[in-house]
């Protein structure tokens, strides 16, 4: 079990290193939490299950506390997305229509970010399905064990920050 929890911090750790993480909140099953004091910034961040494509698909869920931004929802896709695609979440039994573009896509806005999250809080999974560049739809799937508590974990973790 530790060779295996070690290995999925490894995992996330190298997901979030693009991303310029600097400490290591904690990995609560899928999902880990991350702080980089310099930004600052907050986040939670799952890679996505089986995901092969493009990128190395991931979910993330960040707050920038000087910037007023909370919970605020992200993608990257595992492929690049054809132009005007429509970009679908599913979460539980709930759908979303995101934007995106490039091999990103996000909420259109903080009320659709806070419904999502709090859909997060209570499914066990989501998925994101796109037409890709090549015309072919595809879909990134992730699980959300623990997605709540590294949420939870990442708001901690910038809550002093002003």
């Amino acid at each position: 079990m530790r060779v295996r929890r070690f290995a999925l911090f490894a995992a996330l750790l190298a997901l979030a290193a693009p991303l310029a993480a600097k400490d290591g909140l904690g990995v609560f099953d899928a999902w880990g939490a991350f702080r980089d004091p310099k930004v600052p910034r907050c986040y939670a961040i799952a890679a996505a299950q089986g995901s092969s494509g493009q990128y190395e698909a991931y979910a993330d869920v960040g707050t920038w506390p000087r910037r007023d931004v909370r919970g605020q929802v992200h993608f990257r896709l595992s492929r690049e997305l054809a132009e005007r695609a429509r970009i679908t979440l599913t979460v539980g039994g709930q759908r979303f229509s995101l934007t995106g573009g490039g091999a990103d896509a996000w909420a259109v806005d903080k009320r659709m970010d806070a419904a999502i999250v709090a859909a997060m809080r209570s499914a066990q999974t989501m998925s994101v399905s796109a037409t890709g560049r090549t015309g072919r739809r595809f879909t990134d799937r992730y699980t959300l064990a623990g997605a709540a508590t590294a949420m939870d974990a990442a708001t901690v973790g910038c809550a002093r920050v002003r």
